[in-house]
C-alpha cells in the first residue's frame, strides 16, 4: 500500500485507523490496549467470520489545505462509508478523525452540530433540495439554521448563485430545473456556509455524460476560485484523473494505494488497480512536472509550459525543435525542464504496460 502521510503541505484533515464494523458487537472486536489487533487481514478475518461487516478497515490518510482528495472504488468498496465517517454521519467504531487539530470523535453532539454548521459543506448525489422553497430560500436555509438574519442571509446566497451560474433562477422551484442545475444549487447551498472542508459523494453520478462534464468544468472552476480542502467520491476512474490532486483507491474496506493521478496509472500498486487503470490514455495523465528535471540551465522562460501540462499537449512543442522545454509554477517561475527523451521514455513505459 502506497500512503502519502509525511508529504509537504500543512494538513486540514486527517484519518487514523479507522473502523466501521457493522454488528451485534463490534466494539468488542477493538477492546485490546492499542484499539486494534496489529494484523490487519488477521483481524478483518476475525471481524467477517464472527458474521460482522467489516465496512472501512484500519483506513488512514491526510488530506493538505486546498487539496482535492478523491477516494474511489467499485461499488460497496467502502468509499462512502469513509466520507460519512469523516463527518460522523455515520459513527466510526474506531479510530481516529483529525480536523484542524482536534479529533471529531470526541467532540459532543452539540459540539458536532456547530462544526457540521459552520466548517462542513456536503454535496451528494441525490441533491435532497426542499421542493417547497425556492432556489434563493434552498441555497440560504443553511445560514437560517445558524440564525443569519434575513437579509444577510438572501444576500449570501444570492452571491452563491452567481457564483455557480443561476442568477435569474432565484425565484424558480428545484422542480423548474434540470438535473445539472438542481446540483448547482445543492453545490451553492453547502458553500453558502464558507466551509473548511468540503465533502462531495458522487455528486455528478445522476448526471448524463454531457451534463457531466459540465459539472466537472464547473467544479475545477470553483475550486481555482475558493481553494477549498476537498474530499470527493466517485466509482468513475476517469472522473478522478481530471479532478484529483491525488487519489485513494479502495477495495473491500481497504485502502490499496494512495497517489497522484500520475502515480497510480504509471505505478500501480497491485493487480486490482491495474484493472482500473489498464485503458487509460497515459498522454492524458502524465504530466511535465512527472518527467521534468530540476535543471533549469538555459530555461527559455518566455516559451514555458505549465508544470499540470499533459504530454497530449506537451508533444506537439516538440514539433519544430527537440531542445527542451521549461517548465513553470502558477506564478510564472520556471523550475525545470523537460527533455524530448523524458517524453519518449514515458511513453514508451506506458506502451510497455499496455496490456
Amino acid at each position: 500500500m502506497t500512503n502519502d502521510l509525511t508529504a509537504n503541505g500543512d494538513i486540514k484533515l486527517s484519518c487514523r485507523n479507522l473502523w466501521k464494523v457493522y454488528g451485534d458487537q463490534p466494539g468488542d472486536f477493538f477492546n485490546g490496549p492499542d484499539g486494534a489487533i496489529a494484523n490487519t487481514s488477521d483481524h478483518i478475518g476475525q471481524i467477517r467470520g464472527a458474521g460482522h461487516i467489516a465496512a472501512a478497515c484500519n483506513v488512514s490518510f491526510d488530506v493538505r489545505e486546498g487539496e482535492i482528495f478523491i477516494i474511489m472504488g467499485l461499488s460497496g468498496s467502502g468509499k462512502s462509508t469513509v466520507v460519512r465517517c469523516l463527518s460522523r454521519l455515520v459513527e466510526p467504531t474506531a479510530g481516529e478523525v483529525i480536523f484542524d487539530g482536534e479529533d471529531l470523535l470526541k467532540a459532543s453532539r452539540a459540539e458536532l452540530i456547530e462544526i457540521r454548521r459552520h466548517k462542513m459543506g456536503m454535496v451528494f448525489q441525490h441533491f435532497g433540495l426542499m421542493p417547497h422553497l425556492t432556489v434563493l430560500e434552498n441555497v440560504a436555509f443553511p445560514l437560517k439554521v445558524q440564525g443569519v438574519g434575513r437579509e444577510q442571509r438572501f444576500a449570501r446566497a444570492q452571491e452563491m448563485l452567481d457564483l455557480v451560474g443561476l442568477e435569474g433562477r432565484e425565484a424558480a422551484f428545484p422542480r423548474q430545473l434540470s438535473g445539472g442545475q438542481q446540483q448547482r444549487v445543492g453545490i451553492a447551498r453547502s458553500l453558502a456556509v464558507e466551509p473548511a472542508v468540503w465533502f462531495l459523494d458522487e455528486p455528478f453520478s445522476a448526471l448524463d455524460p454531457l451534463i457531466r462534464r459540465q459539472m466537472q468544468d464547473e467544479f475545477l472552476r470553483l475550486q481555482k476560485l475558493l481553494h477549498k480542502t476537498i474530499v470527493f467520491i466517485t466509482h468513475d476512474f476517469l472522473e478522478a484523473l481530471r479532478l484529483a490532486d491525488r487519489i485513494a483507491i479502495m477495495k473491500d474496506g481497504e485502502i490499496v494505494q494512495i497517489g497522484t493521478p500520475a502515480e497510480v496509472v504509471m505505478q500501480p500498486a497491485d493487480d486490482y488497480v491495474t484493472e482500473f487503470t489498464q485503458d487509460v490514455p497515459r498522454v492524458k495523465v502524465i504530466t511535465a512536472g512527472d518527467i521534468m528535471s530540476a535543471d533549469t540551465t538555459d530555461a527559455d522562460g518566455s516559451a514555458a509550459v505549465k508544470v499540470d501540462t499533459t504530454l497530449e499537449k506537451l508533444m506537439p512543442h516538440f514539433g519544430q525543435r527537440m531542445t527542451p522545454v521549461a517548465v513553470a509554477d502558477d506564478d510564472g517561475t520556471v523550475i525545470g525542464l523537460v527533455a524530448a527523451q523524458a517524453v519518449l521514455s514515458a511513453l514508451a513505459t506506458a506502451e510497455d504496460e499496455s496490456p
